[in-house]
């Protein structure tokens, strides 16, 4: 998704993929482990910047390319903030910013004590590694969390948060550069279903000016306090008497703000590269008053994305289609269709219209 972008903006951009097969052979000029330090090296000795679409780099990888002078943004120190949980939750306590009441946990004697303290309920996460739904439980007993405490090793711990009766889901999307200069979008609703982004509609329904100016100054004082640099997604809760908590963060374009590309002045992934490569931001601006996302969740089964795109596109002529050359399979995001207009609940009927020609 950034090879466009980097075009238009004169961006040499280089690749290295995981493997022959992913996604990101369009661009690929490498192929390699990312995990592999030598590797890594080999491919940064001749690029200005480093930057990511996930945030499994290891860490050791990330400061030898910084002890290298390679320019790697997000840089380690803020990355490692998305990486684990339990190290975001600390820090996020130390800058003050509203979030569940969470603890950290070794044991089941521990997490049942937070339970008791917490309505009988509570929400247990791997600290690492975990996304879409995984590594994750609602849990209303200590026991249902055993085999996670039995394959810790030791020192480590699991997460627990309040089960927090939220109202919806919200995204909030900051794009920091290394000078310092920062823009928000608008705040935005994420629909889930089965712990995956299933809709994105810009801006959030319903959203007074004071809910969104919280919203962006959450997320302004987490890129700020965490030295995030390049696109930082903020996914929320709303509850039912007005707060917004901090449920996640992503440091990378993120699925809350794929309607950006063609809701938006400037697109997340534009924007990812001109903030990674320090060079002034664009506006984050809304071309319309309503944009809405939505995923293709697994896709044809048995026929080839590209033969589905002429329906897609007879449903809405103005939906623009996005496909990731993925193979499909059950509950895989192997694209997206966007829809921008002036009536919320036409825009939303063309663009579930038209990725539904995939199912």
């Amino acid at each position: 998704m950034m090879i466009a972008p980097a075009v238009e903006l004169g961006i040499d951009i280089r690749v290295l993929a995981e493997d022959e097969g992913m996604s990101a052979q369009l661009a690929a000029t490498a192929v390699g482990d990312y995990r592999d330090l030598d590797t890594v090296r080999r491919f940064a000795a001749d690029v200005d910047v480093v930057t990511f679409d996930h945030e499994h780099v290891p860490q050791e990888v990330l400061r030898a390319l910084v002890a290298d002078g390679v320019a790697v943004h997000p840089g380690p120190d803020a990355l490692r903030f998305a990486q684990d949980k339990l190290d975001m939750r600390a820090r996020l306590t130390e800058l003050g910013v509203p979030q569940p009441d969470w603890a950290r946990i070794a044991d089941t004697v521990e997490l049942q004590r937070f339970l008791d303290a917490h309505g009988g309920r509570g929400v247990v996460k791997t600290p690492r590694g975990g996304y879409d739904g995984k590594g994750v439980r609602v849990v209303s007993d200590a026991t249902e969390a055993q085999d996670w405490f039995s394959g810790l090793a030791e020192g480590d711990a699991l997460l627990v948060e309040e089960l927090v009766p939220f109202v919806r889901e919200l995204a909030q999307q900051i794009a920091r550069r290394p000078s310092g200069e920062s823009v928000a979008y608008p705040v935005v609703e994420t629909v889930q279903r089965d712990g995956v982004c299933a809709e994105v509609i810009a801006p959030a329904p319903g959203v007074d000016a004071e809910h969104a100016a919280q919203a962006a100054r959450i997320g302004a004082e987490i890129a700020e306090g965490l030295g995030v640099t390049g696109m930082l997604a903020v996914e929320l809760f709303q509850t039912d008497d007005g707060r917004i908590l901090v449920n996640e963060l992503a440091m990378r374009p993120h699925n809350s703000g794929h309607w950006s590309q063609d809701g938006a002045v400037t697109g997340q992934f534009e924007q990812h590269l001109r903030a990674v490569a320090d060079l002034p931001l664009g506006q984050t601006t809304p071309i319309a008053p309503w944009s809405v996302m939505v995923n293709i969740l697994g896709g044809p089964v048995g026929a080839a994305m590209v033969d589905r795109i002429p329906a897609a596109l007879a449903a809405g002529a103005d939906a623009k289609v996005h496909t990731y050359g993925k193979a499909p399979r059950p509950g895989r995001k192997v694209g997206h269709v966007n829809v921008a207009g002036a009536d919320l609940e036409t825009t939303r009927v063309r663009a579930r219209a038209a990725a539904a020609a995939f199912a």
